[in-house]
């Protein structure tokens, strides 16, 4: 790689540390190319991002970011998911992880906030913001539809009540 690679590599890694919500740092030694292209179709799927870069370079975009307390982690073959939306990134690297072994994540950070891979796998159970949204859709809505069959109730009675008295007139 020549220096004007290795900058723009540089520059590449720094706007993605310093756009994306959450970043997982992972080994992965062993996978293979159809594994790897598995991996980063997810992520692309779920709205983020795989890279692989040499670590000395992944430390130097570091630089200057939120997430700089996470420089430590890059020793030996490292990969990096990375996602705007605070969950998918973790979501997917923990779900490819337990379905690959060899994919061993080794930390990551939420913000200024340093994730071990606990602290990963914590992130991971939490529900998406589109989950979240979807909930707060259906609280707001659920009320609506009690409101509907409250209302609907006493006029239903009614109707039942008028349709007995009928029936009870024509037995007659």
């Amino acid at each position: 790689m020549e220096r004007a690679e290795k900058s723009e590599a540089v520059a590449e890694l720094n706007q993605v540390f310093k756009n994306t919500g959450t970043v997982v740092v992972a080994q992965y030694t062993g996978l293979t190319v159809a594994d790897m292209t598995s991996l980063r179709g997810k992520m692309r799927a779920a709205g983020g991002g795989v890279k692989v870069a040499k670590n000395r370079l992944a430390k130097l975009a570091l630089q200057g970011t939120d997430v700089a307390h996470i420089a430590d982690l890059f020793k030996g073959p490292t990969v990096i998911a990375f996602s705007k939306d605070p969950v998918a990134a973790a979501k997917v690297s923990t779900d490819f992880a337990k379905a690959n072994e060899k994919l061993v994540i080794l930390g990551g950070a939420f913000g200024k906030t340093n994730l071990n891979p606990d602290g990963v796998k914590a992130l991971a159970a939490m529900p998406s913001l589109d989950e979240l949204r979807g909930k707060i859709v259906g609280l707001l809505v659920a009320p609506a539809t009690r409101i509907a069959q409250v209302v609907a109730a006493p006029a239903a009675q009614v109707a039942r009540v008028v349709g007995a008295y009928a029936r009870k007139s024509e037995a007659a």
